[in-house]
């Protein structure tokens, strides 16, 4: 049975790119799948996608391969469209300071971009 898209997944640059390249095979077979939930089902349990809360609508997708936890930041553009930016594997309970940083910046440049 083929799945229906209901999301359009988007690699803004080549930032998750470059990161998806630096994993395991293991992790970027998880993380392909994880995609694949976001962008085909209506209903994502907030264990692979949940909202930053104190962003500017920042999403954090995540994957947990073993004990060891990967995060991508992501943002909606149109409603449906998803646009993947920065990815970070995770080594403390807090998302660190710079990474929001970091997403906050790409995603406000890919809007001004957009804009031109």
């Amino acid at each position: 049975m083929e799945e229906k898209f209901i999301r359009n997944i988007f690699y803004y640059k080549n930032y998750y790119l470059d990161f998806f390249a630096t994993l395991r095979p293991e992790v970027q077979k998880k993380f392909n799948w994880t995609l694949q939930l976001i962008s085909t089902q209506d209903n994502i349990p907030a264990k692979y996608f949940q909202h930053m809360t104190n962003t500017s609508g920042l999403f954090e997708i995540r994957v947990e391969v073993g004990s060891n936890i990967y995060r991508v930041f992501s943002f909606f553009d149109k409603g449906q469209m998803i646009i993947l930016i920065n990815g970070f594997q995770k080594k403390t309970q807090k998302t660190p300071k710079k990474e929001i940083e970091l997403a906050e910046k790409l995603k406000k440049e890919y809007f001004d971009e957009k804009g031109k």
